[in-house]
């Protein structure tokens, strides 16, 4: 047979096996319709075409004559010339290829004889060829949303038969009908999920969500949240919020919502179920390491109108920065605060509290800009991916020039919901000893995540570096260790709390820390620390509330904070 030969089957005859083999590839192919190809006996594959339904699957053993699909009606025919796209030529030495069908007549021009197929078995040589011409635009021959979703390569095609395989049986098998949106969308959802708890596919809703994180308000519980398989974790309240008010806590997972169950509902749908009008209440259920049963809370919603930045004044001329998220303009906002506690202070600044609790993170560049107000040399943070282009040095004096509270001793507190950004401010701060860390071990999210735009409003979150301290140190995993660890004793369900907290490590798919972590959290627990004995009660019958606070300002108030910072840096040395 040569180049140039057009075969038209009769339509919706029954299409057979040529002969036993296995299925290898069963998708929809360019102007083709279905195609299937099956692997027999002694390394000769047969290749169908022009199905109208494909009645078998990737792996499936056919017998000789097994029922294979259907011929598409209307089908222009199959010319023997779009064989010149695969590396082999001279199609007419080796085997001949064979043609018949279970249906006769099949209408057949050049031939001179009626055949009986639309079956085509080739010589050995030619079936790699045609298996990865088949491959290299497999994706174009699916409809315009699935064309859209990847190029596929010929040397992937084992993988990428198995996807498309899964694909066509859903379409055609699932007992009720399957757009290709939801399959492509669950397709991309699954594969970035296998990657690692960070990296996402954001499109209109969740753009909108990390818009108004970045720049607005909303009306809602104020809670930083993420989906811990399948159930809805908080990262953190936000400081002041109603969830922060109504006593929802830093590792707090959500089962219920109005008593509706939310597990495994997409984070999306879950922020929809507790956003609602300023003034409405909602009843969450609570699941709190610690606490053996669920216990149920009731929310106000408000205005969340988002200040990344806030202070007040404290006794001693102390000032107190609280930064509740890496958002636009931190280190300014920062910059600002200073400026105003210095025009506060009767008797001149003496100290700083620079509070990063329950900050779950932003922007890096806010988290060196932060950490340049305070630095007047050496580096601040790096971030190291797989290419060099990835891996980039960020150094002081690149944003802010000197140190903005030059002489000033400066105590940063941490806690378990203290995440990404906030780490790399503690951890760039504690490195070249310019402040002292105090509270609890930080989250340890030591990875970068880069927003990869793919249309005009969806885009990829993904992870492609891991950032380091200026020391070298990777804070995935173990996150940053505080100088001093200050329990928040006036939280009774504190310490429970901190032996069963839900950090980066212990979230599925976390990247590893190349330097094995070791939690010493266990050896701690069995260390009682004379400072730290006074109960809840007690400390709310001397009118504290916030015990890692109020340490941090008698420890300003009490020595020189510098020095401290500095002997704390040599502790950790040696």
């Amino acid at each position: 047979m040569s180049q140039g030969v057009t075969l038209a089957p009769r339509a919706n005859a029954q299409v057979v096996a040529p002969a036993a083999g296995r299925v290898a590839f069963s998708v929809p192919y360019r102007g083709y319709g279905q195609i299937v190809i099956i692997e027999h006996a002694g390394g000769w594959s047969s290749l169908v075409t022009g199905l109208a339904r494909s009645d078998v699957s990737v792996g499936e053993q056919l017998v000789d004559g097994a029922p294979i699909g259907v011929a598409g009606p209307g089908w222009p025919g199959y010319r023997a010339s779009d064989h010149a796209r695969c590396p082999a030529t001279g199609l007419g030495s080796g085997r001949n290829i064979l043609i018949w069908c279970s249906a006769n007549p099949c209408d057949t021009q050049q031939l001179g004889t009626q055949q009986d197929t639309r079956a085509m078995k080739f010589a050995p040589k030619f079936a790699p060829a045609i298996r990865a011409a088949a491959l290299c635009t497999a994706v174009a021959l699916l409809p315009a949303t699935t064309a859209a979703f990847a190029q596929v390569e010929g040397r992937a095609s084992p993988e990428f038969a198995k996807l498309f395989a899964t694909y066509q049986r859903i379409k055609s098998s699932y007992v009720e009908p399957v757009d290709d949106e939801q399959l492509i969308r669950g397709a991309i959802d699954g594969m970035l999920a296998s990657l690692d708890p960070h990296s996402s596919y954001i499109d209109g809703a969740a753009m909108e969500r990390l818009n108004t994180m970045i720049d607005g308000n909303y009306q809602g519980l104020g809670i930083s949240i993420q989906m811990d398989d399948g159930l809805v974790k908080v990262v953190s309240p936000f400081r002041g919020s109603p969830a922060d008010q109504a006593g929802i806590k830093a590792g707090d997972y959500i089962s219920h919502v109005n008593g509706k169950l939310i597990y495994g509902l997409e984070i999306n749908e879950a922020v929809e179920q507790m956003r609602g009008p300023a003034g409405t209440d909602v009843q969450v259920t609570i699941l709190r390491a610690g606490r053996d049963e669920p216990m149920e809370l009731t929310v106000t919603r408000g205005v969340i109108e988002l200040e990344p930045v806030t202070w007040e004044m404290k006794d001693g001329d102390i000032g107190h920065i609280s930064v509740n998220e890496f958002s636009r303009d931190v280190g300014a906002d920062v910059n600002a605060a200073i400026a105003d506690l210095r025009m506060q202070a009767r008797g001149g600044l003496k100290g700083l509290v620079l509070d990063l609790r329950r900050n779950p993170g932003g922007s890096l560049d806010e988290a060196v800009a932060l950490s340049d107000l305070f630095l007047d040399e050496g580096q601040i943070v790096s971030q190291r991916g797989r290419g060099r282009r990835d891996t980039i040095y960020y150094d002081a004096e690149s944003v802010y020039r000197g140190d903005v509270a030059e002489g000033l001793p400066i105590v940063v507190l941490i806690d378990e919901g203290s995440a990404s950004a906030s780490e790399i401010v503690a951890g760039a701060l504690q490195d070249h000893q310019r402040a002292l860390i105090m509270g609890e071990r930080s989250f340890g999210k030591g990875s970068v995540q880069t927003l990869l735009p793919l249309t005009r409003d969806t885009a990829l979150k993904l992870t492609t570096a891991r950032y380091y301290t200026p020391s070298g140190r990777s804070v995935q995993e173990g996150g940053i260790e505080p100088d001093i660890r200050v329990p928040q004793l006036s939280d009774p369900d504190a310490e429970r709390r901190q032996r069963y907290a839900m950090r980066e490590s212990d979230l599925r798919g976390h990247l590893v820390n190349e330097i094995a972590y070791e939690d010493k959290s266990l050896e701690r627990d069995q260390i009682d620390d004379p400072r730290f004995a006074m109960t809840a009660e007690q400390l709310e019958e001397q009118g504290i509330d916030d015990f890692q606070l109020q340490y941090a300002l008698d420890t300003l108030r009490r020595t020189n904070g510098v020095a401290i910072a500095a002997r704390a840096g040599t502790a950790r040395r040696n």
